[in-house]
């Protein structure tokens, strides 16, 4: 069995130390073989931020990592970086691949960057990054949990929160539901749940699930919901994703809920 964390928008900038440190605890006694990061890494994509992060995702000594940016982590204040050097910040923290992939014999997992230096807050995925996550989908071994990443939901349980939408989601949805995508993991909206998107787009071939994530450490919660990451833990065919959150009371992250996935190998 493979252990997945899932964790999103940290904010470094915004940390609360006793949440980094319960998170620490939690990473260390589960020791997942992968750790996914889904954008919004710093606050204000300021060196010492991304420094933090780094110094942060090195303490949890995981066999693999993916990471992706978020629309966090292109400068907003400095308009010159903004402009010529969007990730440059990034880049100096996790290098120079925005989109990158872990292949391993139980897990696939493609990062799609779906930041864009023009918008500020909205996420956009082009037909060309639709069509390479596809590609790749497809050339998936059959004991593979095939995850994509975007920093943007493409899918949401509030009318709220449909200015959030990743702009071309359906498209995407659709295309990778077809090429044997299990999960699609995102972030920035701060709420976590977890959506079988057939439920939403009742066309797909094949299930297909939206597993979003809280903000993992920031002080910047959202309506109640205290500081959250998710487990994913995967043993073919069984997928099983736990929510885990901070109590404030016993400083510690616990488990709130369980989804046991369905994933369609015919």
């Amino acid at each position: 069995m493979i252990v997945i964390a899932h964790i999103s928008d940290p904010h470094f900038g915004t940390e609360q130390m006793p949440v980094v440190a319960a998170l620490q605890r939690l990473l260390a006694e589960e020791a997942p073989g992968l750790v996914i990061l889904s954008g919004d890494i710093t606050q204000r994509a300021r060196r010492a931020q991304f420094a933090a992060a780094r110094a942060f995702m090195d303490g949890v000594q995981a066999p693999q990592t993916l990471v992706i940016p978020g629309n966090h982590d292109i400068a907003l204040l400095n308009v010159f970086a903004r402009l010529l050097a969007p990730y440059a910040g990034f880049k100096r923290a996790f290098g120079a691949v925005l989109e990158p992939v872990v292949d391993t014999p139980s897990v696939l997992a493609l990062g799609v960057k779906t930041t864009r230096r023009r918008r500020h807050v909205d996420g956009e995925i082009s037909a060309q990054q639709v069509e390479r996550v596809a590609t790749a989908l497809s050339a998936a071994g059959a004991n593979q949990l095939r995850v994509v990443v975007v920093h943007q939901p493409v899918a949401v349980t509030r009318e709220e929160e449909r200015k959030n939408l990743l702009h071309g989601h359906a498209e995407a949805v659709s295309a990778w539901s077809a090429a044997g995508a299990d999960l699609i993991l995102g972030g920035h909206i701060h709420l976590p749940y977890v959506i079988n998107l057939q439920t939403a787009q009742p066309e797909l071939p094949r299930r297909l699930w939206a597993v979003q994530a809280g903000t993992a450490l920031s002080s910047r919660v959202r309506d109640g919901v205290p500081n959250s990451i998710n487990l994913v833990r995967w043993l073919a065919p069984v997928c099983v994703v736990e929510r885990w959150d901070f109590n404030a009371a016993a400083q510690t992250f616990l488990a709130v809920a369980r989804d046991e996935l369905v994933v369609d190998r015919a």
